[in-house]
């Protein structure tokens, strides 16, 4: 196999052990981080209804700076739109990613507005 295709898999299994332990209810349903090399998506996902809460994306938006800043601007912004809908407590879904840089910054300023994790 080539390397590429390994490390795929090494990142699937990374994300299965984390989603293995955590699940959305509607007390506290899950905030999923998506970081790809252009874009960061969040969303805030109610498991047992199956249904979508609030979701915040840099796709289609012209926003400046680097990775660590879009990531700050969306984590506020889906912060913002959960306390709208009525979420003050989530579950943080990492997936394959490790908790530094970008996803901290992302969850940091999620906190500053008011979401607790």
């Amino acid at each position: 196999m080539s390397e590429l295709v390994n490390k795929k898999n090494r990142a699937v299994r990374r994300a299965n052990r984390v989603r293995a332990k955590i699940t959305g209810t509607a007390e506290r349903p899950r905030l999923v981080v998506r970081i790809s090399n252009l874009h960061i998506e969040a969303q805030i996902i109610d498991d047992e209804k199956r249904v979508t809460l609030a979701a915040a994306t840099t796709v289609g938006q012209k926003m400046t700076g680097n990775k660590t800043e879009k990531a700050a601007v969306i984590g506020a912004d889906i912060a913002k739109k959960a306390v709208k809908a009525g979420v003050k407590k989530v579950v943080l879904d990492r997936g394959s990613r490790k908790y530094a840089s970008r996803l901290a910054s992302l969850a940091d300023a999620a906190r500053k507005e008011g979401l607790e994790f």
